[in-house]
């Protein structure tokens, strides 16, 4: 039988893999958020990974894997690849069982993900900049990790990951029976590689079968939803790495295996609403969370009628957000709710020209937040690079009249356009 068959074939036992991690992990708490629950009329109950220490639930998978490797495998030692959460969850297990590691990070990683690898590993690990992509630094932490007979330890694609991901779930059915009597109807869950969908998922169908469940991912990474429209995995040719917990470009072979019979929907969920969600959960409940932690709650509005009246799990699945990354949240935010926009206006190179943009065109909320203009002699007009905030949706079609009123000749920027990219 091939290693992929023995794989497939693996029993997943949560409720084990739940007493490994018990002196390890946080019990993360699941808690009623009464704002969501007012504002959906229903019952919303968020399950707290971006408490866990590492504040993600990776450091569930990768210490279920360690912990039952041999020792002869330990005392040779671990490898990972990864950018961000799962680097994290490995350094502290390697801590924890006093195990050497070596963590293969891209060279542009930030560095404040590198620092915070090397403090959850304490002195065991070793981190290893290759390469300008993960792809890259994958195959250059495979390769290491066969020369020196090591072992590797996947993001997501191996049974003992799902089954400590799958502890997750096992935490919510236990704890729900203490907040109310009532079952739970709908539980959303971000998916990136598959393991925490495929872990909850399996556990919520063997023990609360009539449970939704809806897995999410970001529009700009839809692997597992075009993975179950092709009926396999599939590469992606190009995906928006924004919300970077959750953007693979490649769904797991395993976890595709559970997560096409679990998973009752897919739903894609826009980065701009996502940024959205993470601001008002920051200044609405004091929340800390990273995009793909946000992607629960920012898919709440398309579920709107659905929910009334039921019970609902939200996996806020991590809370790595690096405040460097605010401003382009905020950007996002801004884009997505039509409240921020970039033209090309050609200005007439004539005194009075930009004066009258201001006092004539833009409204008296309207704001310009960014202005590169290069005065261009013997042209008739300058181009000039505008960035607008507006107070409401609605001042977007009456500043579109004004500048058609009053002859301003403009291109709208886009995210379709390359230059969003360079704004953004």
């Amino acid at each position: 039988m091939s290693e992929l068959n023995t794989i497939a074939n693996t029993a997943l036992d949560m409720v084990g893999a739940a007493v490994r991690l018990q002196e390890v992990i946080h019990h993360t708490p699941l808690q009623y958020n009464a704002n969501l629950s007012r504002k959906y009329q229903c019952s919303v109950y968020l399950k707290r990974e971006d408490l866990q220490i590492v504040r993600s639930y990776k450091l569930r998978g990768a210490y279920n894997m360690m912990s039952q490797l041999h020792p002869a495998q330990l005392e040779k030692g671990v490898v990972c690849a990864s950018a961000g959460n799962h680097a994290q969850g490995f350094a502290y297990s390697c801590k924890k069982l006093q195990v050497k590691g070596v963590v293969f990070m891209p060279i542009p990683s930030p560095q404040q993900k590198v620092s915070q690898t090397k403090m959850f590993g304490d002195g065991w690990v070793e981190v290893k900049l290759v390469g300008d992509t993960f792809d890259d630094t994958a195959i250059a932490a495979k390769e290491y990790t066969l020369q020196n007979g090591m072992t590797f330890i996947p993001p997501f694609d191996h049974p003992s990951i799902v089954e400590g991901q799958g502890t997750v779930g096992v935490e919510i059915l236990n704890d729900i029976h203490e907040l109310t009597q009532q079952p739970i109807d709908y539980i959303f869950i971000p998916v990136g590689g598959g393991g925490l969908s495929a872990g909850v998922g399996k556990y919520f169908k063997q023990h609360s079968p009539h449970t939704k469940i809806i897995g999410l991912e970001p529009e700009g990474a839809p692997s597992m939803l075009t993975a179950i429209q092709q009926g396999h995995p599939v590469e992606l040719e190009q995906i928006d790495k924004f919300v970077d917990g959750a953007a693979v470009k490649r769904i797991g072979d395993y976890t595709f295996s559970i997560c096409k019979e679990v998973i009752d929907e897919m739903r894609l969920v826009p980065e701009g609403k996502i940024c959205t969600s993470i601001l008002q959960m920051y200044n609405e409940e004091a929340i800390v969370v990273e995009p793909a932690g946000a992607m629960s709650v920012a898919i709440l509005d398309e579920y709107a009628n659905e929910i009334k009246g039921k019970n609902i799990v939200c996996i806020v699945s991590g809370g790595n957000n690096d405040i460097d990354r605010m401003q382009e949240i905020k950007e996002r935010s801004l884009i997505y709710e039509g409240l921020k926009h970039y033209f090309l206006i050609a200005f007439a190179q004539r005194p009075g020209a930009l004066k009258e943009f201001v006092n004539k065109v833009l409204g008296p909320e309207d704001d310009i937040t960014r202005f590169e203009y290069m005065q261009k002699h013997n042209k008739e007009a300058g181009p000039a690079l505008v960035g607008l905030e507006l107070k409401t949706k609605e001042a977007y079609e009456v500043l579109l009249q004004n500048m058609k009123h009053y002859h301003i000749n403009y291109t709208e920027i886009n995210k379709n356009d390359n230059i969003y990219g360079y704004l953004i």
